[in-house]
């Protein structure tokens, strides 16, 4: 069908420009615009065959990888989007949720995407920082107090700079950073009341300097660990706590372990998903278009339910026996100021809240 579309459009081209070399200057005028007519319409016409071959039945299929566990709450969020790009993409879009680790560490996944691979990670700012650097405040201690904030810096001029540094210089693609998966806190066996009841404490946190930078100005010995084996970790006394989001502290029964949490909210944590530029590229149009306009809208949609969510999990965890403490965050805030200094992030950090409107 392509073949003969082009060639009709060419033979009505050859034949305005025979009648043009024929005939006078007014004859020329006319043929010229015969010319640009059938030009037109066989742009048309090509236009109309990329659409066909757009929907032609060809099918695109995108692994989605995450470490939490299938209960978890993003992993939930990013089934609803692979349910939406699935019925939305007619079945264009074949999108399937790899939970718990399945395709690998996500440094592992995020290294395959950047080499072409069909899956994108679910991921917190401070692995994006490793790729550009000042992508990781986001990730700092006490940059933020709610979802709002974090959502408004999206929008920023500031942000959108680095997402296109990811996506030119690294070949990276972020497909929505709109997700969110709560405050993380403090869970442990000893009662946290100050910066001073974490001196000494082995704490897992995010294997990012941003992240273990924050747990040693705060008081406590970082400790970097995947997060399946955490709760092995803490029963056998190699770690003497985390720090976690409500959203995967309850699905991965860490309260079994630790019978105190500790109420900081020191990190606020944004997730996003990201995948290959090459792949994202490899797409129709249309189709990576619905890809980035649906996972924005679904991060959104489900962030709107992780509070609801945070509260209930901790109301289950109580009733299995959870002590819940809720400290001054002023001496927790206070701890982690020298951090923004040492990463040069104060300038940077007063610009995004001008940006946002924060005081």
């Amino acid at each position: 069908m392509n073949k003969k579309l082009v060639a009709v459009a060419m033979s009505v081209i050859m034949g305005a420009g025979i009648l043009a070399g024929c005939g006078g200057s007014s004859s020329a005028g006319k043929s010229s615009g015969a010319s640009s007519a059938a030009a037109s319409e066989a742009a048309g016409a090509a236009s109309g065959s990329t659409a066909a071959a757009a929907s032609d039945g060809k099918t695109y299929e995108l692994k989605i990888s995450t470490s939490q566990t299938e209960q978890a709450m993003i992993t939930r969020s990013y089934q609803k989007l692979a349910d939406e790009l699935n019925e939305k993409s007619n079945g264009r879009l074949k999108v399937t949720v790899f939970p718990a680790g399945q395709l690998g560490g996500d440094e592992d996944v995020l290294e395959q995407a950047i080499q072409g691979v069909n899956v994108a990670v679910n991921t917190d700012a401070s692995r994006c920082g490793q790729y550009v650097k000042d992508f990781s405040i986001l990730m700092m201690p006490y940059m933020f107090d709610n979802y709002d904030e974090c959502a408004k810096v999206t929008e920023t001029d500031t942000f959108k700079g680095w997402v296109d540094e990811l996506d030119k210089k690294q070949g990276i693609k972020v497909l929505s950073f709109t997700f969110y998966d709560g405050p993380r806190h403090f869970m442990t066996n000893k009662e946290i009341n100050s910066p001073d009841d974490l001196k000494g404490l082995r704490i897992r946190t995010i294997g990012q300097d941003v992240c273990t930078k924050a747990m040693s100005y705060m008081g406590a010995t970082p400790v970097s660990m995947s997060w399946g084996e955490v709760y092995n970790g803490i029963q056998s006394k190699a770690l003497d706590g985390c720090e976690v989001q409500n959203t995967s502290c309850y699905p991965s029964r860490i309260y079994e372990v630790c019978k105190n949490q500790t109420k900081t909210g020191h990190f606020q944590l944004m997730q996003g998903l990201l995948c290959g530029s090459q792949w994202f590229n490899s797409l129709p149009e249309d189709l990576q278009e619905l890809l980035v306009t649906t996972a924005q809208e679904v991060g959104k949609e489900t962030a709107a339910e992780v509070e609801s969510e945070c509260d209930k999990d901790e109301q289950e965890m109580v009733k299995a026996g959870l002590q819940v403490n809720t400290p001054d965050l002023q001496p927790f805030k206070d701890a982690v100021q020298g951090e923004y200094d040492e990463l040069g992030f104060t300038d940077l950090r007063a610009q995004l809240y001008k940006e946002i409107g924060k005081n």
